[in-house]
């Protein structure tokens, strides 16, 4: 039984050239072509394909509105992106939006087909320079400081926790120990309460009782 492919791409010499791709694969069938984003929307509604192949910068309606309508009415239907884009925000966005591969338009047609086969497997595939950018992304979000995480705090802020932790945590009792005023004592409370997402006080003892925090 053949696959369907619906393409949507606003350059009909890409369209094209994939639609000769996909003809030399007999288990494959374009059952439509788009040149913008709406008539992509309207004929993923016509056909519910197993492949949907978009662009990102399409008229009318962008890829990444696209692949959102492909996900809440055809969720069966694999999503390859094929852009000119291969920065880091762009790839993010296709794929938090629901694509399952995600392709540079200057890739060798033998890439070409190993991703449609991937995604229409059942799994996922990047280009090598598109995973290289998604490795990156998630290495510089790993070493942020998470939050909820100590490491969000300033020193003084470690220094006000563990005064709360030491239960002289009233916004006096920390202005006398520390030689602030009253109100930056009870702006640095709020501080840490919004970092280490903690309601009051009261939680922050019951955390870090057992904890120096210094």
């Amino acid at each position: 039984m053949q696959q369907t492919i619906l393409i949507a791409e606003d350059h009909p010499l890409i369209r094209d050239g994939l639609k000769a791709l996909i003809a030399d694969r007999a288990e494959w069938r374009v059952v439509g072509e788009s040149a913008d984003g709406l008539e992509a929307i309207q004929l993923l509604h016509k056909y519910e394909p197993d492949l949907l192949m978009v662009d990102l910068s399409m008229p009318k309606a962008n890829g990444i509105r696209v692949i959102e309508e492909a996900r809440r009415y055809s969720p069966e239907t694999r999503i390859l992106v094929l852009s000119a884009h291969a920065e880091e925000e762009f790839i993010f966005a296709a794929l938090m939006a629901g694509a399952n591969g995600y392709v540079i338009k200057d890739s060798e047609n033998n890439e070409l087909v190993r991703a449609i086969e991937s995604v229409l497997g059942g799994n996922a595939y990047l280009s090598p320079s598109v995973a290289t950018e998604v490795i990156n992304g998630y290495v510089r979000s790993s070493s942020a400081p998470a939050e909820g995480s100590m490491s969000t705090l300033t020193p003084r802020e470690k220094e006000v926790l563990q005064l709360i932790v030491e239960d002289r945590g009233s916004n006096q009792e920390i202005a006398e120990h520390l030689f602030i005023s009253v109100k930056t004592a009870e702006k640095h409370k709020t501080n840490i309460l919004r970092k280490l997402n903690a309601k009051n006080s009261a939680e922050l003892v019951r955390r870090f009782k057992s904890m120096d925090v210094l």
